[in-house]
């Protein structure tokens, strides 16, 4: 039986929580498993080292610290952005999201608070500053 290792081509099913256990994701519910290579860069860093090691039918529980999943929260990614940036009819709600093109980028950030002259974005990934739990079953390798 093989198993998991850098190179390899695995599908796998999961559920991905807080530490306080509220569901952020899952595979499950999509009913369709996570197709990636080991080791690409394809799934954040924890991740991909937790199925190294599995063989097909595997499952495990893993708790991923903050700098194995997506990172601390970086304060310099808070940024207060003039109105006169967005559309004339855009309506900004603390807690609503954005997405754009900047310097031919693709982004999203989340609305942080509304000024008179400002709105105040937070480009960090959403799970920033986050240690996860996930639960990994290995569906296939090739």
């Amino acid at each position: 039986m093989s198993t998991v290792e850098n190179g390899s081509t695995v599908a796998v099913h999961y559920t991905g929580a807080y530490t306080g256990g509220e569901v952020f994701d899952s595979s499950y519910s999509r009913a369709r498993p996570l197709e990636f290579t080991v080791g690409t860069g394809a799934v954040i860093p924890g991740f991909d080292n937790a199925v190294i090691g599995m063989t097909t039918g595997d499952k495990k529980t893993v708790s991923i610290p903050v700098d194995e999943a997506y990172g601390p929260v970086n304060p310099e990614a808070i940024q207060a952005v003039s109105k006169t940036e967005f559309p004339d009819d855009f309506v900004a709600e603390v807690g609503g999201s954005v997405t754009g093109q900047a310097n031919g980028q693709n982004f999203m950030a989340s609305i942080v608070s509304v000024e008179d002259e400002t709105i105040t974005l937070d480009f960090n990934h959403p799970l920033a500053g986050k240690e996860l739990t996930f639960n990994i079953e290995l569906v296939s390798i090739t």
